[in-house]
């Protein structure tokens, strides 16, 4: 049974791929910051590791992981999905909202990258899956921070798959449209049905649209498959 370790697990897409990987035979553990009540849930619920970290900080992610591995064994799959989103406009971008930014949604993939790597080249055989978005691939106005952060993810992905495909380790990424999360729960009901109008499907995504694509990602179906980009956008982004 492999392991499956799934940054900002206890609401939203995290917390869908968590049941959805437990449901189909993985041992999974999963982060949480500020939502412990969901997290704790959660956990009882499917029998999820779940453990508090600040991603954000590399000395919070390497215990982690520590702990992950004397809970549940080495890491098979890991997937960076923690993030936050924010929008303002790009002169009133504070240093403090930059760092914020990108040291959650970027650094963060790179510390559990880096930690948990070193079991999968030695094993030969390792997942890794970058939750990035459709922001990362265009650039979305009044978010310039957030869609750097997000483009930053894409880029990890194609040059981290480069460097370990050699050592039988997979990395991929998936860039989800508008999903419906709490993130997007700021949205007017105007802004969603233009977005609606916008997207081909004409629909909004749930989030068990993007857990789905990473359970394929996560399987042997996916074997031949690295570096990647798969957008989960409903044909937003073409």
């Amino acid at each position: 049974m492999k392991t499956a370790f799934i940054t900002g697990g206890s609401r939203g897409i995290g917390a869908e791929a968590v049941r959805l990987l437990a449901k189909n035979g993985y041992k999974v553990a999963f982060t949480y910051y500020k939502s412990e009540e969901q997290a704790m849930k959660l956990s009882e619920e499917i029998g999820a590791f779940a453990v508090y970290c600040d991603v954000s900080k590399s000395d919070d992610v390497k215990n982690a992981v520590s702990r992950i591995n004397d809970t549940l064994g080495n890491i098979d799959i890991l997937i960076n999905n923690a993030g936050i989103d924010e929008f303002a406009l790009f002169c009133d971008i504070t240093d403090e909202m930059w760092h914020r930014m990108i040291d959650t949604n970027l650094s963060s993939a790179f510390y559990a990258s880096r930690a948990v790597l070193p079991s999968m080249i030695s094993k030969k055989d390792g997942v890794i899956i970058n939750v990035s978005s459709m922001w990362g691939e265009v650039g979305a106005s009044c978010e310039v921070h957030y869609s750097v952060s997000k483009a930053g993810l894409i880029g990890m992905t194609k040059a981290l798959a480069k460097e370990v495909g050699p050592s039988g380790v997979r990395v991929n990424c998936i860039t989800p449209g508008v999903i419906d999360t709490d993130m997007n729960k700021n949205l007017s009901k105007d802004d969603l049905e233009q977005l609606k109008s916008d997207t081909p499907l004409g629909k909004i995504g749930k989030t068990e649209d993007v857990a789905k694509a990473i359970l394929f990602l996560c399987s042997d179906d996916a074997r031949f498959i690295t570096g990647q980009i798969l957008g989960v956008n409903g044909g937003y982004i073409i």
